[in-house]
């Protein structure tokens, strides 16, 4: 069931990805940007209150990883309004390696900063997924036809 799940979840990013791109293209990526969090928030209230849980009010940060969090948010409206204008611009394999890479690169220094760990099988995985995308994309150089000069 947990692997069902995995695999539905990253389908539905590589697609939201590419409808976010396409609805930028029409509109623009800011504009697309606002769309997609409308729509995330308004799905987000229906939920909560399906799910009958309780409403805790906000409240001030205590502690420096309650800042983090609360930059989540922010930090989602950057990677959306960045992943718009790349998007069309690149293949989906290639982005998809590269969110994978930032997303294991940066689980990694929050690791560090806020636990104090340092795993060497993450690092190690990450550059064989690093070099395994940078000689694919050597492949990929070495097959494109030459331009005539």
């Amino acid at each position: 069931m947990h692997i069902l799940f995995a695999v539905l979840a990253g389908t539905t990013i590589v697609t939201s990805r590419n409808v976010n791109a396409m609805l930028a293209k029409k509109i623009g990526a800011y504009e697309s940007t606002f769309f997609n969090y409308l729509v995330g928030i308004l799905l987000s209230i229906v939920v909560f209150f399906f799910s009958r849980e309780a409403f805790v009010p906000f409240f001030a940060p205590e502690s420096f990883s309650d800042v983090i969090m609360y930059l989540g948010g922010i930090l989602g409206v950057v990677a959306i309004v960045i992943s718009n204008f790349i998007t069309p611009n690149i293949s989906a394999f290639l982005l998809t390696l590269l969110i994978f890479i930032s997303q294991l690169v940066t689980g990694i220094v929050v690791d560090f900063f806020l636990y104090h760990e340092f795993s060497i099988p993450k690092v190690a995985g990450g550059l064989l997924v690093l070099i395994g995308l940078v000689y694919n994309l050597y492949l990929d150089k070495k097959d494109e036809p030459k331009s005539a000069k």
